[in-house]
């Protein structure tokens, strides 16, 4: 998975509707990933990095309601809930429990790609140009491509920018070495996944306290790493 093409998780029961919306999606650019009921939709979103979420409000498992309420509490990933629901308490609702759009069945395919554009836009234009945590102590400058520690510059090398930069900007989400790979490397790199446990030990060097109780690159055994500041 490539940060320049947005990756998209689809989730519906429906197989020719998945088909459809993949389909679609695909065409315009987006890398598409999919889940029919909400345990795998779960588990998909614990591996791998989206940029938004298409979810059915009906699913045979878990429902869409508590699929959104779940991930709000991890994350501000935008969510368009496909509904067959068409009253307004209905649509309301959704919107309580942290959906960022809907759109009815039927659907047209190329009006929710239109949807997932504008709202993609928006929460990019929303995304602050720099992070600051700990109280100022670390500054991860995404405009200006430079991470500060204690007011200093940081020396990073480009792919360790490049893994700071994405823990950062998704402090909840835990990154896989092979999502992290991606980043760095490109989707097609087929190199030793342990080269990332590499850019993790140089990156702790330079802007952790204490390298073996870091604040900063924490590591979730058996998955891969998140970030911790706040």
């Amino acid at each position: 998975m490539s940060l320049n093409r947005k990756h998209i998780l689809v989730v519906d029961d429906e197989h020719k509707i998945v088909d459809v919306v993949k389909s679609y999606l695909e065409n315009s650019g987006y890398n598409v990933s999919f889940a029919f009921n909400g345990k795998d939709a779960y588990e998909k979103f614990e591996k791998e990095h989206f940029s938004l979420i298409i979810l059915d409000w009906m699913l045979p498992d878990i429902t869409g309601e508590e699929i959104c309420r779940t991930l709000r509490q991890k994350s501000d990933i935008p969510i368009i809930m496909l509904t067959a629901k068409v009253e307004e308490e209905n649509i309301l609702h959704g919107f309580d429990f942290g959906a960022d759009d809907y759109v009815t069945k039927p659907f047209s395919p190329r009006q929710l790609v239109a949807r997932v554009e504008a709202i993609l836009r928006r929460t990019e234009s929303d995304s602050p140009s720099c992070l600051t945590f700990n109280n100022g102590e670390l500054v991860v400058d995404l405009a200006g491509r430079d991470v500060k520690k204690d007011g200093n510059s940081v020396n990073l090398t480009p792919n360790e920018y490049k893994i700071i930069n994405v823990l950062a900007r998704y402090p909840k989400k835990v990154f896989t070495r092979e999502e992290l790979i991606a980043i760095v490397r490109g989707e097609d790199f087929d190199g030793f996944d342990r080269i990332i446990d590499t850019h993790i030990k140089n990156i702790r060097q330079k802007i952790e306290d204490d390298t073996k109780n870091p604040d900063y690159i924490l590591t979730v055994h058996g998955v891969g790493y998140r970030f911790g500041g706040n």
